[in-house]
């Protein structure tokens, strides 16, 4: 039975690991995001206020996903930005998304712990029954 958000949190000792399903693959991968950005804070109280574009390749899924994630954590190190929803393309090994956000405000959003970057153990990108499914380790 899928998640009523698309994703749910997987406990992995001291880690925290992110499954998430879709219609497709980049819904899955939209989900993921998601997933891992209710670990640091409440995603539905996320503005979009900023948009940034990200275009990746990787023929590999697993690292694709892995990169989707990492350059989102990215964002949020380097200027300061929650994302809450995403737009996801993805098309023999590109990416392209737009991922939908605004600047952290500590008066609004309750941060709730920190993820140091995703790891590359355990990352799965399975298709089942015509849906997707991914997995993906964070380090916390």
């Amino acid at each position: 039975m899928a998640p009523p958000n698309g994703y749910e949190i997987i406990e992995h000792t001291a880690d925290a690991g992110v499954r998430a399903l879709g219609a497709t693959k980049a819904e899955a991968f939209a989900n993921a995001a998601r997933g891992m950005y209710s670990l640091l804070t409440d995603p539905d109280r996320v503005g979009e206020s900023e948009q940034r574009q990200i275009h990746l390749e990787d023929a590999d899924d697993g690292r694709l996903l892995e990169r989707w994630l990492q350059e989102l954590l990215f964002l949020t190190e380097t200027e300061g930005l929650l994302f809450g929803r995403f737009e996801v393309a993805i098309d023999a090994g590109t990416l392209n998304a737009t991922a939908h956000g605004e600047r952290i405000d500590p008066g609004r959003h309750e941060l709730r712990g920190d993820i140091k970057g995703v790891t590359r153990h355990l990352t799965q990108v399975t298709r089942r029954d015509g849906s997707y499914e991914v997995s993906v380790l964070l380090d916390m």
